[in-house]
């Protein structure tokens, strides 16, 4: 492949010397009956076969260059017309006579080696229709494009219809390239004639390709101006909603704010209520004690009353069996006053429980234990009763030991007496049934009101958990407004790369324009020198080195001779030139000398 490669590169490079050379004796217009015209096809169509994959179909194996030359009209749309003339011709019916054909048009619109060079730009594309070896995919086809460059001189007239393409044979004529001597010698003063066209087109060419590129750059800095101005409006944009944001942000705090005061407020007044409440708790606590100390005192008179009364029906054999019914009946008495007393104190305790938290009910216990102090005003009374009943007691008894025989009747009163006591007692239990039925209807009342209040607490806590949810939305809104601001930093660190890339495309601009106006200097100051050929000169006139891609040919503008980079990198003013241009390096020591010399 290697070897094949390099083959066609030098059939390609004498073929189109033949070509310019024949043209150049003709006058730069041709047929399509020109030999060297139609051997430079056959050349073409060669290098554009070498390792072009086999595509398999129905038919049979099709290997067609016709297809990566259809690609051009993707890429380029400027050759959209000689691809529709190519399908519209009827006497082309197989590809190959195709691509022909659409190499004599783009021949004669001289934009051969345009279109090569958009093909082989693309690689990607060209990898579907060529092995990766093949003479389009490696630096050849660089090559060939520049070579191809050279035939836009050329005037081609091709006449396509009447023309057999589909049945002609591919094969390289080697006769027109075995010339003489003798021809070539007298050739010489022919060219020397031609050269100063060549360099005139040469240049009119360079031309053209700097006016596409300014074009080309013009386009691409209008596109980079309406990118910069999209970023610019999405900038303006993103700058709005980071100030609706913000100041979405402040209302937010605001409520925050006034939602913390108001939640403050709320829990100063409910440690002002407990406070209250504990005091309230504890006043009641100390009168509650007092009433059951005194209620405990009371009892144990009682109890010494009884013991002294048991020891004095001791004594009365006679109205023993009346006393201790009567002393039964009392105990009963106290026992159910017990019982009363241990069930006011529960209810007393669980009073105690609620009042903790209900402090707007002070009132209710006020007349709560407004009643239970006439309660115990009533026990006071009752038990200032049977102590003067207790008191009558002994009197009787002191009077049953001066007569027993009024004892029957004395204990018949004291038994119609004791009877009406206990009926009074009765009532009084009976009252006593009624106020616990009132303190039970109260304590319902009461715990109405604690589950009131739980749901109010129920209440607090939901609106606490929603301003939790708004606080966790703040701060998913911080978070956003940070993304927002590394995306602005982001962006104004693509629009100062953008400026950056706009300052360096008017850079590429002015230096483009410069070399068109040193490229139109050169050609008046050709006139006056001697311009070498660029096909002459194959190595470095100072260091003699071969010239390649990486090493490229320049010329210097004083004595016309070539060189390579190294040895023409210097600049200087000529007469001719307005601006400083290139100059080898012993010109340069030249006119250094000159300039020394003149001015001493």
């Amino acid at each position: 492949m290697m070897e094949e490669r390099a083959n066609l590169m030098h059939m390609m490079k004498l073929s189109v010397k033949v070509l310019l050379q024949s043209a150049l004796s003709l006058g730069r217009s041709l047929d399509a009956d020109h030999a060297p015209l139609q051997q430079f096809f056959v050349v073409m169509e060669h290098c554009l076969k070498h390792g072009l994959k086999v595509k398999k179909s129905f038919i049979g194996q099709n290997k067609s260059f016709f297809g990566p030359l259809e690609l051009v009209e993707k890429l380029c749309p400027e050759a959209s017309d000689i691809a529709t003339s190519v399908r519209n011709l009827p006497e082309l019916k197989t590809a190959v006579g195709r691509g022909r054909a659409w190499l004599y048009l783009a021949l004669m619109q001289k934009k051969l080696a345009d279109y090569l060079k958009v093909l082989i730009d693309n690689k990607h594309l060209l990898s579907e229709f060529y092995e990766p070896e093949a003479l389009m995919m490696e630096e050849e086809g660089m090559v060939i494009v520049g070579l191809l460059v050279g035939l836009n001189v050329l005037d081609a007239n091709l006449c396509l219809k009447g023309e057999d393409l589909d049945s002609q044979v591919g094969v390289i004529d080697f006769s027109l390239y075995l010339k003489d001597v003798q021809e070539l010698d007298g050739g010489k003063e022919h060219e020397r004639i031609t050269d100063v066209l060549d360099q005139k087109n040469y240049v009119e060419e360079l031309n053209r390709h700097l006016s596409c590129t300014v074009g080309d750059l013009q386009s691409k800095i209008d596109g980079l101006e309406k990118t910069n101005s999209k970023l610019q409006e999405e900038l303006s944009a993103a700058t709005d909603r980071i100030c609706s944001l913000q100041e979405e942000q402040q209302q937010l705090r605001e409520q925050n704010e006034l939602i913390r005061e108001r939640s403050e407020k709320s829990v100063e007044i409910t440690k002002q209520d407990t406070k209250v409440e504990l005091e309230t708790y504890k006043q009641t606590r100390q009168g509650l004690d007092e009433m059951y100390s005194d209620v405990w005192k009371q009892l144990k008179e009682e109890k010494k009353v009884r013991l002294e009364l048991e020891k004095e029906l001791e004594l009365q054999i006679g109205m023993k069996t009346e006393m201790e019914i009567a002393m039964k009946l009392l105990e009963k008495d106290t026992h159910e006053k017990q019982d009363t007393l241990v069930a006011l104190r529960q209810q007393l305790e669980e009073v105690k429980a609620i009042n903790l938290q209900m402090f707007h009910k002070v009132q209710s216990a006020e007349s709560c234990l407004q009643q239970k102090d006439e309660a115990i005003t009533s026990f006071e009374e009752k038990n200032n009763q049977v102590m003067s009943s207790m008191k009558q007691m002994e009197e009787r008894l002191q009077l049953s030991e001066r007569a027993r025989r009024g004892a029957e009747e004395r204990s018949h009163k004291l038994q119609q007496e004791l009877g009406g006591r206990t009926c009074a007692l009765q009532q009084q239990l009976s009252q006593l049934h009624e106020q616990c039925s009132s303190l039970e209807k109260e304590l319902k009342s009461e715990k109405e009101q604690r589950q009131a209040l739980q749901r109010e607490l129920q209440q607090e806590k939901d609106t606490s958990s929603l301003l939790r949810a708004e606080l966790q939305q703040v701060e998913g809104l911080k978070k956003e407004l940070r993304e927002l601001q590394d995306e602005k930093v982001e962006l104004q660190k693509v629009c100062e790369e953008q400026e950056q890339a706009l300052q360096e495309m008017g850079l590429h601009l002015s230096q483009s324009k410069l070399k068109m106006e040193d490229i139109k200097e050169v050609n008046k100051a050709l006139k006056g020198h001697t311009w070498l050929k660029d096909d002459e000169a194959t190595h470095c006139k100072q260091c003699e080195k071969e010239f390649s891609i990486s090493r490229r040919k320049h010329h210097c503008r004083h004595c016309g001779h070539i060189f390579c980079n190294t040895c023409s990198s210097n600049e200087l003013a000529l007469p001719s030139y307005p601006r400083p241009v290139r100059v080898c390096d012993s010109c340069h020591t030249l006119l250094l000398q000159r300039c020394s010399s003149t001015g001493s």
